[in-house]
């Protein structure tokens, strides 16, 4: 099925190529590096790649960009594959990946030496970035500049034959030491590295740099439009002068829209990888993280992940979204789609001292009441004369307005009685260990016969029918807002929050959740959005609370 046609500036650039006949089908692909696990900033390419192709019937390519081997690792090969699967944002186009290329790229740059374009070099990098000039100030030609084809292409061959040493020499672009684009003064397209890829082995011991091999590898694989984030843009005149001097146009051309930059989090890989390396995080996956598979462990979907994508939006403009936005769409969709269950995450015992002893009955619990929901639907609830309620819902001394349960007080049991409690059992701390109450038996589902108006009521949970479960509530894994722009003498590791997961040990569950599975998510009863983990059994990660500043915000626009 036919997406809707995303409308933003990349669909402005297709409508015009395909009125003007420029193109017939378009063709996407995204080229993720196998170095490390996809990240919320991934989406918003896949996003863009998978849904303007299937918008306009085209297709849409996933390549592995596998042209470094050094960090480059087969489980991140199947990580991504999973998480677009996940995504739903199939590539009907094909999978592919650069490392396939590599005869193609190295056949392209003989092309480029035997046409003079290209030469071997002997400066370090170290000499190469002091020869390469300023921003004002033009760059010096290598002493090997002119060189001529014949001793590039010998060179060349020998350094594929392995005969050099890692480093010792490059091939470079012939083009203009003075260009003030710095990419185009004279930038390696080869370098020689000496590391076992994860899909060719040992064959070559000469890699192609991304900026020469990105370019072929579009070309070869059909790509129109050739979408990459906003850093790329300084990089488009390498890229279009090697699709020209290959002769491989008029098609593909490259487009940049700026990266989705998020509050309170990071997404350079870089710092990802330190962070599950030093054990800071439970791996890639650890459900703070910005990552499609934290996000998933989480108990975010793809549906709500592509709609913060599309209201973040597309351009070409720098901006920081607010991670409350992502909150905000898998809230949305999980008030409409999540079922209502009853959870006490720091208990207190309730005891009914007039309910009959060893009786038990079931009371019918909507599971879902939201209007939007459609749910009629309802769960039959243990209920006993042992229960379990909120600590949270009583209050020795209450404040103004308290209208849950304290001493003399009454209460409506959700879904079942109104209770009175007469008794506050504590501890040798003066902690509340229990509160014995007596129950208005009239009162099932229904008022008081006396017509007395209660009105607090507070969720609960049958002590004789209570699922054990440890409780995980998540917040943002950093406290700095703009973790781009950090103080000089600061490390990203200074803002960590101290409070990214809070854990109740000692929750109790009513009983349907003892069947919960992973993947599945359910709202509890006035505590938020939950999720069991998928690695932990017996573990519920709280998705997101039910309600903040920001909805209201976004509701009133």
């Amino acid at each position: 099925m036919l997406q809707e046609k995303p409308s933003n500036f990349l669909t402005e650039i297709i409508d015009k190529d395909l009125a003007e006949g420029r193109v017939n089908e378009i063709h996407t692909r995204f080229p993720p590096e196998p170095n490390g696990y996809l990240h919320i900033g991934s989406a918003k390419a896949i996003w863009i790649n998978w849904s303007i192709a299937n918008a306009y019937g085209g297709k849409f390519n996933l390549r592995f960009d596998d042209t470094n081997p050094v960090r480059e690792d087969d489980e991140y090969v199947q990580s991504i594959e999973e998480d677009l699967r996940w995504l739903g944002a199939i590539p009907n186009g094909g999978i592919y990946y650069g490392s396939d290329y590599f005869e193609q790229c190295y056949q392209y740059a003989e092309q480029l030496i035997v046409d003079g374009k290209a030469y071997v070099c002997d400066l370090t990098r170290e000499e190469m970035q002091e020869y390469r000039g300023t921003l004002t100030q033009p760059g010096k030609p290598s002493p090997w500049r002119d060189r001529t084809p014949e001793e590039n292409l010998d060179l060349f061959r020998r350094m594929r034959a392995g005969e050099f040493a890692d480093g010792s020499r490059t091939l470079r672009a012939k083009i203009d030491m003075a260009s003030p684009n710095m990419n185009l003064r004279d930038p390696a397209i080869y370098r020689i590295v000496r590391a076992h890829h994860h899909r060719q082995g040992d064959a070559w011991c000469i890699y192609p740099l991304y900026d020469f091999a990105h370019p072929i590898q579009d070309a070869i694989e059909g790509i129109t439009h050739s979408m990459c984030s906003l850093e790329f843009e300084n990089h488009r005149p390498l890229y279009e002068w090697v699709i020209d001097n290959l002769h491989l146009g008029p098609f593909p051309i490259q487009r940049e829209f700026a990266r989705l930059n998020v509050s309170n989090t990071v997404m350079s890989k870089r710092y990802l990888r330190e962070l599950v390396e030093q054990g800071i995080v439970d791996g890639w996956d650890d459900p703070r993280m910005p990552t499609l598979c934290g996000l998933r462990r989480r108990g975010y979907t793809p549906d709500s992940i592509f709609e913060f994508v599309k209201k973040a939006g597309v351009s070409k403009v720098y901006s920081l979204v607010d991670y409350r936005l992502l909150e905000y769409c898998i809230r949305t969709e999980l008030e409409t789609t999540a079922l209502r269950r009853m959870a006490v995450t720091e208990p207190i015992k309730l005891t009914i001292t007039n309910y009959p002893e060893g009786k038990v009955e079931y009371f019918d619990i909507p599971n879902n009441p939201n209007k939007a929901a459609n749910d009629s639907s309802t769960r039959k609830v243990a209920f006993s004369g042992s229960l379990y309620i909120e600590k949270s819902d009583f209050a020795l001394v209450p404040p103004p307005k308290f209208q849950r349960l304290k001493p003399e007080g009454e209460v409506r049991l959700m879904g079942a009685y109104i209770v009175k409690c007469n008794e506050v059992i504590t501890d040798e701390n003066g902690e509340v260990v229990e509160l014995r109450c007596t129950a208005d038996l009239e009162t099932g589902n229904g008022n008081p016969v006396d017509g007395r108006k209660v009105k607090g009521t507070i969720h609960w949970v049958s002590a004789a029918h209570a699922v054990d479960a440890e409780i995980r509530l998540y917040d943002t894994l950093f406290t700095q807002e703009n973790m781009n722009e950090l103080p000089e003498d600061a490390s990203y590791q200074d803002f960590l929050n101290p409070d990214s997961v809070k854990v109740l040990s000692h929750a109790k569950l009513e009983a349907s959740l003892a069947e919960a599975a992973p993947g599945q998510k359910f709202q509890f009863v006035r505590m938020g959005y939950f999720t069991p983990d998928s690695k932990n059994p017996g573990v519920f990660g709280r998705i997101v609370t039910l309600k903040d500043s920001f909805s209201k915000t976004l509701e009133q626009k």
